[in-house]
């Protein structure tokens, strides 16, 4: 039922912001290797989360949206965990934790006129950022699959793949989802130049990832990325078709200068707001919209208010 409401939403769900951005900078909290599940073990970590996702979710009821609710498990992958000294069963019962975290929250705050879908978050098994490391698809799906299965078996409502830098990875993750029957997003970053670390276009990648899974990710978004260093690669027919989220970055920074910088850029709420209007008349698709590093509420609500005047102008053509 909550995977048709997102599919089929005038209105697109809103998702979060940077949550390790804001948690670092904002609350003073350490990350190591920028893992945000490390919170869910202490109570000061339980409510930094709640009034983190608290704020998020009370920006969707106020916008008459849906929320898409991420587990914090972008780093909870065998190959992160292994240099946390964590092995494969520690791996497991993180992801189960995460998303009982997540359900618990949902349980807490769903009602009739606000859907809240769990979201079971995937990273890259190497660097978000570079594609230094890249995955054959088959290997990919065999590192993966842990955490795949894992999140599954909890029965969060989709699984989402957040910073892929290039295609073999995505495929890979993708394989995963489809063995373990759990329905997934893929979301590829870009560099400045629109395309992905790995120096694909974006069109590109995801036709092959379509091409090789015949089509299984319910839809692509990018993220981790500011409007402008894609906003002119949008015409492509295979994007305008398949892009169904947005999850930027307020900062105009390249990857390389975010990865070096020692004080937050959050750039404007307000014109990462304008800047989405045009994207979203030429993508028609979008059903989920929201933030990434160093942005937080307050983008989003921009982000929100974007998505309505657009379908305001949209209704008022219609109606003319």
């Amino acid at each position: 039922m909550r995977l048709k409401q997102l599919l089929n939403t005038e209105k697109p769900f809103l998702a979060d912001g940077g949550l390790e951005t804001v948690m670092i900078f904002e609350k003073g909290l350490e990350l190591p290797y920028f893992a945000s599940f490390t919170l869910l073990d202490s109570e000061q970590g339980h409510r930094a989360l709640e009034e983190y996702y608290e704020r998020f979710i009370d920006l969707a009821a106020e916008s008459g949206r849906g929320f898409l609710l991420d587990t914090t498990t972008w780093r909870a992958s065998v190959p992160w965990g292994s240099q946390m000294g964590l092995g494969e069963s520690d791996i497991v019962d993180i992801n189960r934790r995460a998303a009982a975290f997540a359900m618990t929250m949902r349980d807490r705050h769903e009602r009739r006129d606000l859907p809240i879908m769990v979201n079971g978050v995937v990273g890259p098994a190497a660097d978000g950022y570079v594609a230094s490391q890249t995955l054959a698809p088959d290997d990919a799906q065999s590192i993966h699959m842990p955490q795949i299965r894992a999140l599954r078996e909890t029965g969060v409502d989709l699984a989402s793949a957040m910073t892929m830098t290039h295609s073999g990875e995505a495929i890979g993750i993708t394989r995963a989802a489809r063995e373990a029957n759990l329905p997934v997003v893929i979301s590829f970053t870009v560099e400045t130049d629109g395309n992905l670390p790995s120096g694909q276009p974006l069109d590109q990648a995801i036709e092959e990832v379509d091409n090789t899974t015949a089509a299984y990710p319910l839809f692509y978004m990018i993220n981790c990325a500011h409007p402008d260093h894609f906003a002119h690669v949008m015409s492509a027919s295979t994007l305008t078709r398949r892009l169904g989220g947005l999850r930027t970055n307020a900062s105009r920074l390249s990857h390389a200068e975010l990865d070096a910088a020692e004080e937050l850029d959050a750039g404007d709420p307000e014109e990462l707001g304008t800047l989405h209007e045009p994207l979203l008349t030429q993508l028609p698709n979008i059903r989920v919209l929201g933030g990434c590093c160093g942005t937080d509420h307050r983008h989003v609500g921009c982000v929100a208010r974007a998505s309505d005047t657009t379908s305001a102008a949209y209704e008022e053509l219609a109606n003319a």
